[in-house]
């Protein structure tokens, strides 16, 4: 039987996150094919300003590394003309603006979390997805884990009473992840995602949830659970630690079950991202990591931001 040929997918972006896992993810195959690369003039006051040719071709050819060379353009409409689907890799504000763009061209998306940087503009892209008909996936990185995948197995036959978990790393002390929208708006926006899509995929939906500390620094998190069940969570992205340290215990009168990224390749996650973007995108049925899950726990986001804005 024949295999079917590549989604062509562009990328929007040519930074770090981009070069590391979007554009060697998605031109290894052989589920899909880096078909452009659009890459916007970050200093720009317009969001769609691309960047200069010169620098657009650099950016382009660091983003795809080793592959074979990919189309560069600097008009939005004409890199999304190249494309059957679009992968983001851009800041979210960025992000919800461009994505709501792709949508409407009838372009299947791959998002980055969170969504947006506020949840009117969440909701926004939600809607422009569910309109225009197309497929999307949110790159909850762990999600795509064999091993978070086997916990959160585990985890629906587990009868947990209570939930402790973490989220903490240095990212913030110092490299390629220190600046920009990471830093203005802290960890509950970058490393929350991740642990509350976390805790409401293994502890069920979490119905209640608030949020004190410092933005910047120590976030920490209570949440109640729609079955009763209580978590809690810590985040952190200023710890001087070797490695990131991520853990979810769920407790209960049978003991624990332990969950702990430990020694997790992530690059492991790609090639099943890539399969399973590929996969909805020929079935044109939604993924189960689609833009809706994606605002279910950005409007968590929002709700911890308000308790810390009262602060």
């Amino acid at each position: 039987m024949t295999a079917p040929p590549p989604i062509a997918v562009g990328l929007v972006g040519a930074g770090t996150w981009a070069r590391r896992m979007h554009a060697p993810m998605l031109a290894a195959g052989p589920e899909t094919r880096l078909a452009a690369v659009w890459s916007r003039h970050g200093s720009a006051p317009n969001i769609l300003a691309p960047a200069e040719p010169e620098r657009s071709g650099r950016a382009a050819r660091r983003a795809s590394d080793d592959v074979d060379p990919v189309p560069v353009t600097a008009d939005f409409d004409d890199f999304l003309s190249r494309c059957e689907a679009v992968a983001f890799a851009v800041p979210p504000d960025v992000q919800a603006v461009l994505a709501v763009r792709a949508a409407r061209a009838g372009k299947a998306v791959l998002l980055e979390k969170p969504l947006a940087l506020d949840l009117p503009a969440a909701i926004a892209l939600a809607e422009a997805i569910d309109a225009a008909g197309v497929v999307s996936q949110v790159v909850f990185t762990k999600r795509y884990h064999p091993r978070t995948r086997a916990f959160l197995t585990a985890a629906a036959e587990f009868a947990t009473t209570g939930v402790r978990s973490c989220y903490l790393h240095g990212g913030f002390l110092g490299g390629p992840f220190a600046g920009g929208w990471r830093q203005t708006h802290g960890v509950l926006f970058d490393l929350g995602p991740h642990l509350l899509d976390l805790l409401d995929a293994a502890a069920g939906p979490i119905a209640e949830i608030r949020a004190t500390g410092d933005p910047q620094r120590w976030v920490e998190l209570t949440g109640r659970h729609g079955n009763g069940r209580v978590s809690q969570a810590t985040l952190s992205g200023h710890i001087g630690l070797s490695r990131p340290l991520t853990t979810v215990d769920l407790f209960g009168p049978d003991g624990t079950l332990h969950y702990d990224t430990d020694g997790m390749d992530h690059d492991e996650c790609w090639p099943i991202v890539r399969r399973e973007f590929a996969a909805a995108v020929r079935s044109g049925r939604p993924h189960e990591l689609d833009v809706h899950r994606g605002l279910t726990i950005q409007r968590l986001i929002e709700r911890c931001r308000i308790h810390l804005a009262a602060a």
